[in-house]
């Protein structure tokens, strides 16, 4: 048993298991799903007893492909997700997330150089911590974590600008009723700002998300190509009814006024 094991917590050798613990149901709310996601069984072993220990519903991974495996068919809360993984690491694992879930992720490293969490939150990370670490940080930052309004979830945004329609699944624009023709780099520079409506999206995430993190260029990229889609949506800068500039920071998508 590996230290601060928890009593009828088991781990098995595969790479994606169930944890349990000899522990009553709390009675308050739904349990919390995380995917601690670690090829070191010691810190899986330890890590996942603190949150079971917490009433949490806990399941592992051992390398990137089970643990993308995993928060498909699982849907997470939030994952703890180490950075050097077996397979693909936790930067990819990250990115690929994204596309498809908005669970929390906490990255674990062993490393603490700051290109490494720099780059690690501007994937999609949520918080950071160096090993070696204090299991107890760890869960206080998950609960900090697990309180935040998700983006995209009942509350967490606005609607949409009146008039205007994005429609991802067959990439259509309607200003007005009327359709739009943007090109595929505009359109999903859009989408990305109308996901999150009246919330501000930095230039270094739109970066990011619409031409991928490998992707090397100045911020100035951003400002060209929200000016053309301003233009063909006739939306003024000097007085915008869809997408405002936050000077310094980036851009925001107008919540409807109704």
């Amino acid at each position: 048993m590996y230290p601060n094991e928890l009593p009828g917590t088991s781990i098995s050798d595969s790479s994606t298991n169930w944890v349990r613990a000899e522990l009553p149901a709390p009675t308050l709310g739904p349990q919390p799903r995380i995917l601690v996601v670690d090829d070191e069984p010691p810190i899986v072993e330890l890590v996942a007893g603190y949150l079971v220990r917490e009433g949490w519903d806990v399941r592992t991974a051992g390398d990137g492909l089970a643990a993308i495996g995993a928060i498909r068919d699982w849907a997470p809360d939030a994952v703890v997700l180490d950075l050097m993984l077996p397979g693909i690491d936790g930067i990819e694992v990250c990115k690929q997330m994204r596309v498809f879930s908005d669970a929390y992720v906490m990255m674990l490293t062993a490393r603490s150089e700051e290109i490494d969490k720099i780059v690690g939150l501007t994937v999609g990370a949520d918080d950071y911590l160096s090993k070696p670490f204090s299991p107890r940080e760890l869960v206080a930052r998950l609960k900090a974590l697990l309180r935040r309004p998700r983006i995209g979830a009942p509350g967490a945004a606005g609607a949409r600008p009146d008039g205007l329609e994005v429609d991802e699944g067959r990439r259509l624009v309607q200003v007005d009723g009327n359709p739009v023709e943007l090109t595929a780099l505009e359109f999903n520079l859009l989408a990305a700002l109308t996901r999150e409506p009246g919330i501000v999206v930095t230039r270094a995430r739109l970066l990011d998300q619409v031409w991928g993190t490998t992707f090397v260029a100045d911020d100035h990229i951003v400002d060209v190509h929200i000016a053309n889609v301003r233009r063909k949506l006739g939306d003024d800068p000097a007085d915008p009814r869809f997408v405002e500039t936050v000077r310094g920071v980036g851009y925001r998508v107008r919540e409807a006024t109704g």
